[in-house]
């Protein structure tokens, strides 16, 4: 099957290559959407509180195409998609998206939000470049480095706490708010809530098995590696749905939404996307010294100047903040298809 969807895309001209991924891209934000507002359903209909929903099922939900197309690639043996999809969301969801949200109107900054997750986030990023470090077995930065099963498996031992605790923060912060941009019919018969969620799954993980060979082709005929391409252009499209959630979130002036949104999906990115990758293949995931010359350095620039945008606003993150932001996000992408992709590995 994977030999002939590869055949397929290379026959493809340039232009209707693009079309196709761009088309793959925008089925799996949709999908994605489709996804979060049937499991809404169902957890009401099971008697969870909304602030719990919010908490977990909305934010998992949210991260299902980055897990459907790092997990797959894993598995079919292409390591450097799978972490460059997780670290590359890192830095659209933090870089490009909440500093688009900025531009449009300044958000509301949560203080409690801030320090208490926003650090999780921060460190979820070290932790991330410590766990693919190559301790003892030379310079990085020419050898590359590996996030190992075992770190996968521990990541994931730290989703679930993670999970645990952000339930914890809903129930005592009180609030419903996370849900109101996914209303959907409660009222749907359970029969239908459970197909329509089956169906959106379905259509995930197979707009992410068509989108891995288009990737591949893609970046054969760009003549940069795998990882890049999945940095870049995957990482925005499966970002689409915490994209929709932050700029409408923005435009309705509940910038503590947007904000919380994305530093739970960088957390989520790490210790879910990465680490269920990582815990699925006996070799680990593989990061080349390209990882580490702009792809993590980049990662940790973009939750530096976050940390940094954080200390010095006040009741709300303003338009110069987003703009560090959005510069942030375009130096990744310079250095991505310059030193990268020059280099070819």
């Amino acid at each position: 099957m994977d030999k002939a969807l590869l055949d397929f895309f290379a026959e493809q001209s340039g232009w209707l290559l693009a079309f196709e991924i761009v088309l793959i891209l925008g089925v799996l934000g949709k999908a994605a959407d489709w996804l979060v507002g049937e499991a809404v359903v169902l957890s009401e209909r099971s008697g969870l509180p909304k602030v719990i929903i919010g908490a977990t099922v909305v934010s998992l939900g949210t991260t299902a195409p980055e897990l459907a197309v790092s997990v797959l690639a894993a598995l079919k043996g292409q390591p450097g998609m799978a972490l460059g999809n997780a670290v590359g969301s890192v830095i659209c969801d933090t870089g490009l998206i909440l500093g688009l949200a900025c531009l449009i109107k300044p958000l509301k900054m949560p203080r409690a939000i801030v320090n208490r997750q926003g650090w999780l986030q921060f460190a979820a990023g070290w932790l991330l470049v410590a766990a693919c470090w190559p301790w003892g077995n030379g310079n990085p930065f020419k050898v590359g480095g590996n996030l190992p099963q075992w770190f996968g498996f521990t990541f994931l031992v730290l989703l679930a706490g993670y999970l645990v605790m952000s339930v914890r923060w809903a129930k005592a912060a009180g609030g419903a708010k996370e849900l109101e941009e996914f209303e959907t019919d409660a009222a749907a018969p359970m029969g239908l809530v459970i197909s329509k969620l089956l169906a959106a799954i379905g259509v995930v993980v197979g707009a992410s098995h068509l989108l891995i060979p288009a990737i591949q082709e893609a970046a054969v005929r760009l003549g940069v590696p795998e990882g890049v391409v999945a940095a870049t252009l995957v990482a925005f499209g499966t970002s689409l749905p915490e994209l929709v959630t932050a700029i409408t979130a923005a435009r309705k002036d509940h910038g503590d939404l947007a904000i919380g949104n994305i530093i739970g999906a960088d957390i989520l990115n790490v210790l879910f996307v990465a680490g269920a990758s990582a815990a699925l293949t006996p070799a680990g995931l593989e990061a080349s010294p390209g990882f580490f010359r702009v792809m993590l350095p980049c990662m940790l620039l973009v939750l530096f100047v976050f940390r940094v945008g954080v200390t010095f606003s006040g009741e709300r993150m303003n338009r110069p903040f987003g703009a560090f932001l959005l510069l942030a996000y375009l130096v990744f992408l310079v250095l991505s298809f310059t030193v990268i992709g020059a280099a070819g590995h």
